[in-house]
């Protein structure tokens, strides 16, 4: 068998999805399964027989790239930081290499996000690009020239475990995080923290999309959310541009649909931004859902 296939896999805490591109990137197969909750050994069973699978309707090999929660540490070979428990503390590539008798390339999912859309994606073409998951949780990674930037510590673009930059009076110390900190973007950026702090205001628990819906039909309380949310949003972001200065950032996750956030957002940044004019890009996702499972399988471009 040939090796003309990239197969993408995007091991998710509800749902694995597994992917074949072709050098051009056309979609030739997909398919999706749920995640074994909390079984480490089944899931990688799982993952080799999705492999298996494509390898079988395509009739060749391909290479095999894997969007995970968390990261490889640099220091132990071992996954970490991920909300998917069972995974941490493991060796996850040397189990997957062993299983698929080959290598086999892991990024954090955030990571393949970013590296899709800026490889045929929203953000195609651009020198410099951070790519934002605001979804459950909140994560973000960084391309430069084409390339994904991982770091020394496997931790680059994880800016949902920094503070949230000019915390006012009600903000700080802010909630506390998994990760065992308080105050984290993450916990007032994701879809919960949205949720929560909405909550705390409101004394009303909606969801995202329950807020979102009643703040367009008028409705005062779920307004202010979303006007806290977004300048939130400004200032976080406004923290990565005075860092990387990325030509373009680009949304990923459920919250990225909510289309006021690419008219809103921008036009607050820029009193945050550490320059008379802020000429970076925020667009929303090209390849929608579909761009960790992509990302996953340009790992071997």
């Amino acid at each position: 068998m040939t090796t003309e296939s990239r197969i993408g896999v995007d091991l998710g805490g509800t749902k694995i999805e597994a992917i074949a591109l072709d050098g051009a990137g056309v979609e030739r197969i997909r398919r999706r399964v749920p995640t074994p909750s909390g079984d480490y050994h089944a899931t990688l069973r799982v993952i080799a027989a999705l492999v298996a699978s494509i390898e079988a309707d395509l009739g060749m090999a391909g290479t095999v790239g894997v969007g995970t929660p968390g990261a490889v540490s640099r220091a132990t070979g071992l996954l970490k930081n991920s909300n998917s428990t069972c995974l941490n503390g493991k060796p996850l590539r040397q189990d997957l290499e062993r299983l698929l008798a080959r290598p086999v390339r892991l990024a954090n999912d955030a990571d393949c996000f970013a590296l899709s859309e800026a490889v045929d994606g929203a953000a195609a073409g651009a020198a410099s690009v951070f790519g934002v998951i605001i979804g459950t949780g909140v994560g973000g990674g960084v391309v430069a020239d084409g390339r994904l930037l991982a770091g020394p510590n496997a931790i680059a673009g994880e800016w949902g475990h920094n503070p949230l930059p000019w915390p006012q009076e009600d903000e700080w110390p802010g909630p506390p995080c998994y990760c065992g900190k308080t105050g984290c973007i993450e916990t007032l950026l994701s879809g919960p923290g949205m949720s929560g702090g909405h909550h705390a205001v409101a004394g009303e628990k909606l969801t995202p999309s329950e807020i979102t819906a009643r703040a367009q039909a008028g409705d005062e309380r779920c307004e202010a959310t979303l006007i806290r949310y977004e300048d939130r949003l400004a200032r976080a972001l406004a923290g990565v541009i005075n860092i990387l200065d990325p030509e373009v950032i680009v949304l990923g996750g459920g919250l990225s649909n909510l289309a006021r956030l690419y008219v809103n957002v921008p036009r607050l940044w820029g009193r945050y931004v550490f320059s008379d004019r802020v000429d970076t890009h925020l667009v929303p996702p090209a390849h929608g859902d579909s761009s960790g499972v992509r990302g996953a399988a340009w790992l071997w471009k």
